[in-house]
């Protein structure tokens, strides 16, 4: 597999030669597009390559990247972020999988993109990553880009790391391109309708944003992944504004379309926790504990509220029931996967003065 790597970057001197230090070991040409850097990152980019062109800004992020797979001239394009890393393990995986067989028109990696204390992945999901160099495989979306899933495709054991150094640099700027497009009369279609919602939301704008899902909602045309998601935000946003019941019934409207995710059982779960419902709250938390992890659907995947979240909250929960066993059997659960965390902590502080008494009682 000959394979083209192609980026788009703007400023991003702080992590550039990170990722290409590391993406000269597996990619046959390397391509940077400059979308206006001002600091030094076209100089890195010299450093790994010859092929270093500008494209002149227009708050059009698959345009940019549609620039650079042109540049392509490899069978097979692989497209990375500046602020991406991959370990050791992953390159030597991805320098075996350019020796199989070419059978495969898309090749899907693991992308994750938070991580708890231990550097534990807590939040990824699979991305288009390699694809064939063909004009049916090309970006679509100014924001949230993707390329449409077609042809055959292979889902890798093959994970890319998204790291970044700035935390809230990007803070409003997709919201921001989202409004300018909105401004000039296009109309989103039903996924730039979904992630638009989503950056309403996270930019504090409730109400806008509860508007907006329910458009997108209404469409019923998105995808299965996305409708799902679109519940859950929309669940958060009614909590912000204090409507419980609301935020209730959103979530259970979820299972019209599918069975309820670990995430969404475990906001159901909160819910009925905190109105101390406990039952009710101890079915939910226990169905996120049984739910499948579905990677291959598309949809998001934050691990924790498979295990670690409903196996702490239960515990929480028995304990408001009275039943000491129950506690410690789900705390202990919790604490197996982790036993640093501040709740397990506070936890077994708990149960050494509970010990304490009970010998002291003796």
């Amino acid at each position: 597999m000959k394979l083209s790597l192609c980026m788009i970057i703007k400023n991003e001197e702080k992590v550039l030669a990170r990722i290409l230090a590391k993406a000269k070991l597996f990619a046959d040409e390397i391509i940077i597009v400059d979308t206006g850097s001002t600091d030094t990152s076209k100089t890195i980019a010299y450093q790994y390559t010859d092929k270093v062109y500008d494209f002149e800004w227009c708050d059009d992020f698959a345009l940019a990247r549609n620039f650079s797979f042109s540049k392509a001239s490899f069978p097979y394009i692989m497209w990375l972020d500046a602020d991406d890393d991959i370990s050791s393990e992953n390159i030597a995986k991805i320098i075996e999988l350019k020796k199989q067989s070419l059978i495969y028109d898309m090749y899907m990696f693991r992308y994750q993109i938070a991580f708890d204390e231990d550097n534990n992945p807590t939040f990824e999901y699979y991305r288009e990553r390699i694809v064939k160099n063909d004009s049916k495989f090309r970006w679509k979306g100014f924001v949230h880009e993707a390329i449409t899933l077609q042809g055959k495709i292979n889902y890798c054991d093959i994970a890319i790391e998204h790291r970044k150094l700035e935390k809230s640099r990007d803070t409003g700027r997709n919201l921001a391109i989202y409004e300018k497009h909105i401004a000039k009369g296009e109309t989103l279609d039903a996924r730039s309708l979904f992630y638009y919602s989503r950056e309403l939301y996270f930019n504090n704008k409730i109400d806008q944003a509860i508007m907006s899902f329910k458009k997108y909602l209404d469409q019923n045309k998105g995808y299965l992944p996305n409708i799902v998601d679109a519940h859950l935000t929309l669940s958060k946003c009614y909590i912000l504004k204090g409507q419980f019941d609301y935020a209730k019934n959103i979530l259970i409207d979820s299972m019209k379309y599918t069975q309820p995710n670990a995430e969404i059982s475990c906001a159901l779960g909160e819910l009925y926790l905190n109105e101390n419902n406990i039952p009710a709250s101890i079915f939910w938390y226990t169905t996120a504990t049984i739910s499948p992890i579905n990677m291959e659907n598309g949809g998001f995947v934050q691990k924790d509220y498979y295990d670690f979240v409903p196996f702490l909250q239960l515990s929480c929960a028995y304990y408001k029931l009275g039943s000491k066993e129950k506690f410690r059997e789900y705390h202990e659960k919790a604490k197996a996967i982790k036993p640093t965390h501040p709740s397990i902590i506070n936890n077994e502080k708990y149960l050494k003065i509970t010990n304490l008494r009970n010998n002291n009682l003796q």
